[in-house]
Protein backbone atom coordinates (compact mmCIF):
# COMPACT_ATOMS: atom_id res chain seq x y z
CA UNK A 1 0.00 0.00 0.00
CA UNK A 2 2.81 2.40 0.91
CA UNK A 3 4.61 1.66 -2.37
CA UNK A 4 1.39 2.31 -4.24
CA UNK A 5 0.96 5.68 -2.53
CA UNK A 6 4.54 6.63 -3.42
CA UNK A 7 3.95 5.63 -7.07
CA UNK A 8 0.84 7.80 -7.19
CA UNK A 9 2.64 10.70 -5.61
CA UNK A 10 5.51 10.57 -8.09
CA UNK A 11 3.36 9.86 -11.15
CA UNK A 12 3.29 13.10 -13.17
CA UNK A 13 1.56 11.69 -16.26
CA UNK A 14 -1.67 13.46 -17.32
CA UNK A 15 -4.87 11.91 -15.96
CA UNK A 16 -6.99 12.89 -18.95
CA UNK A 17 -6.20 12.97 -22.66
CA UNK A 18 -7.27 16.21 -24.33
CA UNK A 19 -8.48 16.19 -27.90
CA UNK A 20 -6.67 18.19 -30.56
CA UNK A 21 -8.97 21.21 -30.36
CA UNK A 22 -8.51 21.44 -26.59
CA UNK A 23 -4.73 21.28 -26.93
CA UNK A 24 -4.64 24.07 -29.51
CA UNK A 25 -3.21 27.18 -27.93
CA UNK A 26 -4.77 30.60 -28.27
CA UNK A 27 -1.81 31.63 -30.40
CA UNK A 28 -2.40 28.71 -32.78
CA UNK A 29 -6.09 29.53 -33.03
CA UNK A 30 -5.36 33.16 -33.87
CA UNK A 31 -2.69 32.12 -36.37
CA UNK A 32 -5.05 29.74 -38.16
CA UNK A 33 -7.86 32.30 -38.36
CA UNK A 34 -5.60 35.10 -39.58
CA UNK A 35 -3.92 32.80 -42.09
CA UNK A 36 -7.28 31.75 -43.46
CA UNK A 37 -8.36 35.38 -43.77
CA UNK A 38 -5.21 36.21 -45.75
CA UNK A 39 -5.34 33.22 -48.08
CA UNK A 40 -9.08 33.60 -48.68
CA UNK A 41 -8.42 37.13 -49.95
CA UNK A 42 -9.92 39.21 -47.18
CA UNK A 43 -6.79 41.39 -47.16
CA UNK A 44 -5.22 42.79 -50.31
CA UNK A 45 -1.52 42.32 -51.13
CA UNK A 46 0.58 45.06 -49.50
CA UNK A 47 -2.30 46.00 -47.20
CA UNK A 48 -1.21 47.24 -43.80
CA UNK A 49 -2.89 45.39 -40.92
CA UNK A 50 -4.03 47.16 -37.79
CA UNK A 51 -2.80 45.04 -34.91
CA UNK A 52 -5.19 46.42 -32.31
CA UNK A 53 -8.23 46.18 -34.58
CA UNK A 54 -7.49 42.55 -35.45
CA UNK A 55 -6.92 41.66 -31.80
CA UNK A 56 -10.27 43.22 -30.88
CA UNK A 57 -12.02 41.38 -33.71
CA UNK A 58 -10.62 38.05 -32.51
CA UNK A 59 -11.39 38.93 -28.92
CA UNK A 60 -7.81 38.48 -27.74
CA UNK A 61 -4.99 40.62 -26.39
CA UNK A 62 -2.18 41.68 -28.68
CA UNK A 63 0.21 39.12 -27.10
CA UNK A 64 -1.12 35.96 -28.84
CA UNK A 65 -1.62 38.01 -32.00
CA UNK A 66 2.03 39.07 -32.02
CA UNK A 67 3.08 35.44 -31.54
CA UNK A 68 0.80 34.31 -34.38
CA UNK A 69 2.06 37.04 -36.70
CA UNK A 70 5.67 35.97 -36.13
CA UNK A 71 4.74 32.47 -37.35
CA UNK A 72 2.94 33.85 -40.39
CA UNK A 73 5.99 35.97 -41.16
CA UNK A 74 8.07 32.78 -41.27
CA UNK A 75 5.54 31.37 -43.77
CA UNK A 76 5.96 34.48 -45.91
CA UNK A 77 2.35 35.64 -45.64
CA UNK A 78 3.12 38.74 -43.58
CA UNK A 79 6.14 40.98 -43.15
CA UNK A 80 6.80 43.14 -40.11
CA UNK A 81 8.43 46.40 -41.17
CA UNK A 82 10.03 49.04 -38.95
CA UNK A 83 7.69 52.00 -38.41
CA UNK A 84 5.09 50.45 -40.73
CA UNK A 85 3.93 47.44 -38.78
CA UNK A 86 2.35 44.37 -40.39
CA UNK A 87 2.06 44.23 -44.18
CA UNK A 88 0.44 41.42 -46.21
CA UNK A 89 2.91 39.81 -48.62
CA UNK A 90 0.61 37.10 -49.96
CA UNK A 91 -0.23 37.86 -53.59
CA UNK A 92 -1.20 36.11 -56.84
CA UNK A 93 2.40 35.17 -57.65
CA UNK A 94 2.90 33.61 -54.22
CA UNK A 95 -0.40 31.72 -54.53
CA UNK A 96 0.48 30.43 -58.01
CA UNK A 97 3.82 29.14 -56.75
CA UNK A 98 2.03 27.28 -53.96
CA UNK A 99 -0.32 25.69 -56.51
CA UNK A 100 2.62 24.57 -58.66
CA UNK A 101 4.39 23.17 -55.60
CA UNK A 102 1.31 21.25 -54.55
CA UNK A 103 0.84 19.77 -58.03
CA UNK A 104 4.51 18.73 -58.08
CA UNK A 105 4.01 16.84 -54.79
CA UNK A 106 0.51 15.43 -55.17
CA UNK A 107 1.13 13.88 -58.62
CA UNK A 108 3.99 11.54 -57.59
CA UNK A 109 2.15 10.71 -54.37
CA UNK A 110 -0.84 9.57 -56.44
CA UNK A 111 1.48 7.52 -58.66
CA UNK A 112 3.08 5.84 -55.66
CA UNK A 113 -0.35 5.17 -54.16
CA UNK A 114 -1.34 3.37 -57.38
CA UNK A 115 1.76 1.21 -57.04
CA UNK A 116 1.67 0.59 -53.29
CA UNK A 117 -1.93 0.80 -52.05
CA UNK A 118 -3.26 -2.42 -50.56
CA UNK A 119 -6.84 -3.64 -50.82
CA UNK A 120 -7.85 -2.05 -47.52
CA UNK A 121 -6.53 1.35 -48.59
CA UNK A 122 -8.29 1.15 -51.95
CA UNK A 123 -11.49 0.31 -50.13
CA UNK A 124 -11.14 3.31 -47.84
CA UNK A 125 -10.58 5.61 -50.83
CA UNK A 126 -13.69 4.30 -52.54
CA UNK A 127 -15.69 4.76 -49.35
CA UNK A 128 -14.50 8.38 -49.13
CA UNK A 129 -15.51 8.96 -52.76
CA UNK A 130 -18.94 7.47 -52.05
CA UNK A 131 -19.38 9.86 -49.14
CA UNK A 132 -18.22 12.71 -51.39
CA UNK A 133 -21.02 11.81 -53.80
CA UNK A 134 -23.59 11.98 -51.02
CA UNK A 135 -22.21 15.28 -49.71
CA UNK A 136 -22.21 16.73 -53.24
CA UNK A 137 -25.84 15.71 -53.74
CA UNK A 138 -26.74 17.36 -50.41
CA UNK A 139 -24.62 20.45 -51.19
CA UNK A 140 -22.90 19.89 -47.83
CA UNK A 141 -19.87 22.12 -48.33
CA UNK A 142 -18.46 21.61 -44.83
CA UNK A 143 -18.52 17.83 -45.31
CA UNK A 144 -16.91 18.12 -48.75
CA UNK A 145 -14.03 20.18 -47.40
CA UNK A 146 -13.36 17.59 -44.70
CA UNK A 147 -13.72 14.63 -47.08
CA UNK A 148 -11.39 16.31 -49.57
CA UNK A 149 -8.69 16.51 -46.92
CA UNK A 150 -9.37 12.92 -45.85
CA UNK A 151 -9.12 11.67 -49.43
CA UNK A 152 -5.75 13.29 -50.07
CA UNK A 153 -4.55 12.10 -46.67
CA UNK A 154 -5.46 8.52 -47.57
CA UNK A 155 -3.49 8.84 -50.82
CA UNK A 156 -0.47 10.11 -48.87
CA UNK A 157 -0.72 7.18 -46.46
CA UNK A 158 -1.09 4.66 -49.29
CA UNK A 159 1.95 6.10 -51.10
CA UNK A 160 4.12 5.26 -48.08
CA UNK A 161 6.58 8.03 -48.92
CA UNK A 162 7.56 9.77 -45.72
CA UNK A 163 9.62 12.42 -47.48
CA UNK A 164 7.01 13.48 -50.05
CA UNK A 165 4.23 13.31 -47.46
CA UNK A 166 6.24 15.53 -45.13
CA UNK A 167 6.73 18.09 -47.88
CA UNK A 168 3.03 17.94 -48.77
CA UNK A 169 2.12 18.51 -45.13
CA UNK A 170 3.95 21.83 -45.29
CA UNK A 171 1.36 22.91 -47.90
CA UNK A 172 -1.55 21.98 -45.65
CA UNK A 173 -2.21 25.50 -44.44
CA UNK A 174 -2.72 26.63 -48.04
CA UNK A 175 -4.86 23.62 -48.98
CA UNK A 176 -7.36 24.06 -46.13
CA UNK A 177 -7.93 27.76 -46.77
CA UNK A 178 -8.07 27.43 -50.56
CA UNK A 179 -10.67 24.66 -50.36
CA UNK A 180 -13.00 26.94 -48.44
CA UNK A 181 -12.79 29.44 -51.29
CA UNK A 182 -13.13 26.89 -54.10
CA UNK A 183 -16.13 25.06 -52.68
CA UNK A 184 -18.21 28.21 -52.55
CA UNK A 185 -18.84 27.36 -56.21
CA UNK A 186 -21.42 24.56 -56.45
CA UNK A 187 -20.37 23.61 -59.97
CA UNK A 188 -16.78 23.26 -58.75
CA UNK A 189 -17.91 20.84 -56.04
CA UNK A 190 -19.50 18.62 -58.69
CA UNK A 191 -16.47 18.79 -60.94
CA UNK A 192 -14.10 18.08 -58.05
CA UNK A 193 -16.13 14.99 -57.19
CA UNK A 194 -15.76 13.66 -60.74
CA UNK A 195 -12.01 14.30 -60.64
CA UNK A 196 -11.59 12.60 -57.26
CA UNK A 197 -13.59 9.65 -58.53
CA UNK A 198 -11.30 9.35 -61.57
CA UNK A 199 -8.16 9.54 -59.42
CA UNK A 200 -9.57 6.86 -57.12
CA UNK A 201 -10.30 4.64 -60.11
CA UNK A 202 -6.78 5.02 -61.51
CA UNK A 203 -5.24 4.16 -58.14
CA UNK A 204 -7.55 1.15 -57.75
CA UNK A 205 -6.49 -0.04 -61.21
CA UNK A 206 -2.81 0.33 -60.34
CA UNK A 207 -2.31 2.82 -63.19
CA UNK A 208 0.42 5.06 -61.79
CA UNK A 209 0.81 7.24 -64.90
CA UNK A 210 -2.92 7.88 -65.14
CA UNK A 211 -3.22 8.64 -61.41
CA UNK A 212 -0.38 11.17 -61.60
CA UNK A 213 -1.84 12.81 -64.72
CA UNK A 214 -5.33 13.14 -63.25
CA UNK A 215 -4.02 14.44 -59.95
CA UNK A 216 -1.86 17.06 -61.66
CA UNK A 217 -4.79 18.27 -63.73
CA UNK A 218 -7.05 18.39 -60.68
CA UNK A 219 -4.68 20.39 -58.51
CA UNK A 220 -3.78 22.82 -61.31
CA UNK A 221 -7.36 23.39 -62.44
CA UNK A 222 -8.74 23.92 -58.94
CA UNK A 223 -5.79 26.18 -58.21
CA UNK A 224 -6.61 28.36 -61.21
CA UNK A 225 -10.17 28.65 -59.96
CA UNK A 226 -8.88 29.74 -56.57
CA UNK A 227 -6.63 32.38 -58.16
CA UNK A 228 -9.54 33.77 -60.17
CA UNK A 229 -11.84 33.84 -57.14
CA UNK A 230 -9.38 35.60 -54.85
CA UNK A 231 -7.28 37.87 -57.08
CA UNK A 232 -9.18 38.69 -60.28
CA UNK A 233 -11.39 41.33 -58.66
CA UNK A 234 -8.37 42.94 -56.99
CA UNK A 235 -6.59 43.28 -60.34
CA UNK A 236 -9.50 44.95 -62.13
Amino acid sequence: MEDEQIDRATDTSPRFALDASARMSLRDHVRNQLRMAIISGRFAPEEKLNERAIAEEFGVSTTPLKEAVRQLEVEGLIEILPRRGMVVRFDADYAEEMILARAALESPLAALAAQRADEASRGRMQDIVNRMRDATDRTDIAALIGLNETFHGEIHAAARSRHLARLAAMQQFYDDSARRVIHRNLEESRRAFEEHSGICGAIAAGDADRAAELMGRHVTRSGRLYLAAVFSSKQE
